[in-house]
């Protein structure tokens, strides 16, 4: 019995020398990104310890994860791996593609957004902030700011850190790797947004990948979530959900 143990502790050692560093290494930070954004920077985090605010607990939020999930990323670049965050896709990259691309599949969503917050159902659930947003302009652009912090370190963790992180060692399937968390942390919200995700992930991978930035998603992400929430504003106060 101990020489078996002994022989399968050694095969294991075997296997993991032939282990790459940097890619174990962002395998297991992003699993410990996730634990503690959902841990710790989730709105129910914030109604368990600070109140029961909706507003106040989605901007706690936005900006916790957002910082999270950009800064921890960053400082394993420059002081774990060593690189530049342009490295990682923090750059223009190929700015003809990435403006062009981005401007069309905008163009695409603007389009679906509108058909979908026809519903009385997805309208009333944007913006998540609340209520308070739908008759305060100025307080709902400060909320998009916040939005827009998250987006960043959204789009920097999966189509920047993990994409062009991973490529070196997995080619193009890193496109497929970073899709299903990113499926996945969609749980919760409208179920046509959920099966929606599946595509968008891959889509923007793709683009992050071309484009050699994650910035384009970056944007494009930011400017459908605003849509979503301006237009479901719009149909809301003016109690208007017809497609025409």
């Amino acid at each position: 019995m101990i020489k078996y143990f002994s022989d399968e502790i050694k095969k294991l050692k075997e296997e993991t020398r032939k282990l790459d560093f940097r890619t174990v290494y962002i395998f297991i930070s992003v699993a410990i990104i996730v634990f503690i954004s959902l841990t710790f920077a989730s709105p129910s985090f914030y109604y368990d310890h600070f109140g029961i605010n909706k507003l106040n607990s989605r901007i706690y939020w936005f900006l916790t994860d957002g910082t999270l999930m950009f800064l921890i990323p960053a400082l394993s670049i420059k002081l774990i791996f060593k690189k530049k965050l342009s490295d990682f896709g923090f750059a223009a990259g190929d700015l003809k593609f990435g403006i062009l691309t981005a401007g069309i599949f905008y163009a695409v969503m603007l389009v679906i957004v509108w058909i979908v917050s026809a519903s009385e159902d997805f309208a009333a659930a944007y913006p998540q902030g609340g209520a308070a947003l739908r008759s305060d302009i100025p307080l709902l652009m400060a909320y998009e700011l916040c939005i827009l912090v998250y987006m960043l370190g959204w789009e920097f963790l999966w189509r920047g850190y993990m994409l062009f992180g991973l490529k070196d060692k997995l080619g193009y399937y890193t496109i497929f790797i970073q899709m299903i968390p990113f499926f996945i942390l969609h749980k919760g919200k409208p179920d046509l947004e959920l099966f929606a995700s599946i595509f968008a992930g891959i889509i923007l991978g793709i683009q992050a990948l071309r484009s050699r930035s994650f910035v384009y998603s970056w944007l494009l992400h930011f400017a459908v979530m605003f849509s979503i929430d301006f237009i479901s504003v719009l149909r809301y106060n003016f109690n208007y959900y017809s497609i025409l």
